[in-house]
């Protein structure tokens, strides 16, 4: 009797560890799909490159607004900034499980390695992860598998427990000979991929939910495009930096957003994310655009705001940028 071939799903962050855990399982007769998932916290490149790599099927999953709603209230918390690793982890993973359903596959997979993380790699957090996302015991690690209990498909012998690894800690070595092994020369340093581990951008999204609670996934990706300022009625004041700044801004803005620049002079463009509360933060938002353009100190300047597909001018004298530094996150 022919043996069943098994089906896993997997989660390609685009990292070494990712692509390693493909290529153990390839050496077993295994059918194995990818899955990428895209959030504003990070992007789709790095687990497109480790698809090409890898060589399997992989599909691309928007998890956008799931994710920011975990992100309200994380059930196992935060690491050093806004990172829930756990409650991520757990999200892909059951998001992975319903097409480990849908198309009757046999297991999950990830690249994840026993030690290497402190808060969510630990033994006890890597079954927190399972049970959080409702597949314990389906969820193979194949890079640190014999440091792990056996998974169902291990005990089932559809996976060969004994050609998986047992890689724990957070030296490279053995991640490098073994690409070394299967011929992969390029893959990216492991850290830096997730945004919210960032302090600084923690910052503005900490600000960003405590003064826009319903912010969706186009608002958090307004931080990634300017300076951030939070104005005494409640507005928050979003100021390019340079022309792709600008360019972004104006493509994420909204009729009921407030976009503010400089007619005579070169310079920023503003958003103001929600309709200010008070008529102060609209002229605040002003001044601080021509602080930032290229408009003479103490002459007068004209600002164009635009709201609801209808355009105004004010005339304001720039004054210099120190003055709006207390309202700058």
């Amino acid at each position: 009797m022919q043996k069943k071939r098994a089906k896993g799903i997997g989660l390609l962050s685009g990292g070494l560890d990712s692509i390693l855990a493909v290529k153990v399982l390839q050496d077993q007769d295994l059918d194995l799909t990818g899955l990428v998932f895209s959030t504003p916290f990070f992007g789709l490149k790095p687990g497109m490159r480790a698809d090409e790599v890898a060589g399997i099927p992989t599909r691309v999953i928007d998890i956008g607004e799931k994710h920011l709603e975990m992100l309200r209230s994380p059930r196992y918390g935060f690491g050093s900034q806004m990172n829930p690793c756990i409650d991520c982890h757990a999200l892909m993973l059951r998001e992975a499980g319903k097409i480990m359903e849908q198309e009757a596959a046999d297991f999950l997979f990830t690249g994840e390695v026993v030690g290497q993380r402190p808060m969510s790699q630990r033994r006890d957090a890597l079954k927190s992860v399972e049970k959080l996302a409702g597949y314990p015991g389906r969820v193979l690690r194949p890079l640190s598998a014999k440091l792990l209990d056996p998974t169902l498909v291990e005990e089932q012998g559809l996976v060969d427990r004994d050609r998986l690894l047992d890689i724990h800690g957070r030296s490279r070595k053995r991640q490098e000979a073994l690409a070394r092994h299967y011929g992969i020369k390029e893959y990216p340093q492991p850290g830096g991929g997730c945004m919210l581990t960032k302090e600084g951008f923690a910052k503005r999204l900490r600000q960003l939910m405590r003064s826009y609670p319903h912010a969706g996934v186009r608002e958090v990706e307004t931080l990634k495009w300017g300076r951030l300022f939070l104005l005494p009625g409640g507005a928050i004041c979003i100021v390019g930096r340079h022309q792709p700044d600008n360019t972004r801004l104006n493509e994420l803005a909204r009729d009921e957003d407030i976009v503010l620049h400089a007619v005579e002079h070169p310079g920023p463009t503003a958003l103001l994310l929600a309709s200010p509360k008070a008529d102060e933060d609209l002229e605040l938002a002003a001044m601080i655009l021509l602080s930032y353009s290229d408009a003479p100190t103490g002459r007068i300047s004209t600002v164009e705001w635009k709201h609801n597909g209808k355009a105004f001018r004010i005339t304001y004298k720039k004054t210099a940028r120190d003055r709006y530094q207390k309202y700058l996150i």
